[in-house]
């Protein structure tokens, strides 16, 4: 099948085209800047907001996924104006794009942020699901809106246009290649810098992160007619703590240092989002435990990036796959 990736330089569409190319797929990957190119796919640059141009690269394409847009939050807040051109503008030209070129499904890379908009208490144990209604009085970080207005596109160009669909609202991914300003990544920096690893309060504020290849392995099932139309949650199944995650990092680093400070005021502490529906229409579960995962994103860093202040840090034999229950922003 011949397949289109929007941002398939990035962090998780890098994943994504290896994992379409591992399924004998025809891939064009899509970006502003490529680098790191898997050899297999048809690399070309191409900015979403230029609408031509995305129609065009479009053509004979059977599928879409778009995973273009701004993901880091902090940029989102300090340029919502791009944000909003990205993510929605972004969006509506993809689906213009899919509309005119006769794409069968746009598969839209979300985030389980949108369940911040979500009614109900915050302090409930039961996981949401993904048919929970959004309030917009909690519409909260402009990142999320402009999610949930992407979303909004989508349905509107099924109802209008019969463009399907398949929306994949990503669990908070790490792993290999993922940005430096990232939890993981940062305490990871500070530890080979030799500075402690800060927390704040208790440390109990908790995600449950998804390892990016397991994210990437639900892109190959989600192409199924099972997923046509639908929202899906690819959320991990492990909650881990930001304390966990600190520790987590100690292991592979020896002798750092963590710190705790006050609480921030209406830190948020986590809520549960369940990927059942995953499971049900795609047969997908997370397989990695985080402790491999760290372990393999460890081992990633350590072969691409150079230690600062010359030092040189062994890391511990590579221990054998974890056993029983599987575990798992943008």
């Amino acid at each position: 099948m011949r397949i289109a990736v929007t941002g398939g330089s990035g962090f998780i569409g890098a994943h994504v085209v290896d994992r379409l190319s591992d399924a004998g797929h025809e891939v064009i990957s899509l970006d502003l800047r490529i680098h790191k190119a898997d050899p297999r796919a048809d690399h070309r640059v191409l900015d979403v907001l230029d609408l031509s141009a995305v129609t065009s690269t479009f053509a004979d394409c059977e599928m879409v996924f778009h995973l273009a847009g701004m993901s880091n939050v902090d940029h989102a807040f300090a340029d919502p104006i791009r944000t909003v051109r990205l993510n929605v503008e972004g969006t509506a030209n993809v689906c213009e794009a899919a509309r005119v070129a006769g794409v069968r499904r746009v598969l839209f890379a979300s985030t389980v942020w949108v369940y911040g908009a979500a009614g109900g208490d915050p302090d409930d144990p039961h996981p949401l699901t993904e048919d929970v209604e959004f309030a917009l009085i909690r519409a909260g970080h402009v990142y999320t809106s402009t999610k949930i207005a992407a979303e909004l596109l989508l349905h509107s160009y099924q109802q209008t246009y019969g463009v399907d669909f398949t929306i994949l609202r990503y669990g908070i991914p790490y792993g290999p290649g993922m940005r430096d300003e990232l939890v993981l990544a940062r305490f990871l920096r500070k530890a080979l810098d030799g500075e402690p690893l800060t927390i704040a309060g208790d440390g109990q504020q908790f995600r449950n992160y998804v390892f990016v290849r397991d994210l990437a392995d639900a892109h190959v099932l989600a192409i199924d007619d099972a997923a046509r139309n639908a929202t899906i949650a690819l959320e991990g199944d492990e909650r881990v703590s930001v304390l966990a995650m600190a520790q987590a990092v100690r292991d592979h680093i020896p002798g750092v240092r963590i710190d705790h400070v006050p609480a921030r005021p209406g830190d948020f502490r986590g809520r549960p989002v369940s990927n059942a529906a995953a499971e049900a229409l795609l047969g997908w579960r997370p397989t990695t435990r985080f402790a491999d995962g760290v372990r393999q994103y460890v081992e990633w860093y350590m072969a691409n990036r150079q230690p600062t202040r010359d030092q040189v840090v062994s890391l511990p034999p590579r221990q054998a796959d974890g056993v029983g229950v599987p575990a798992s922003s943008e």
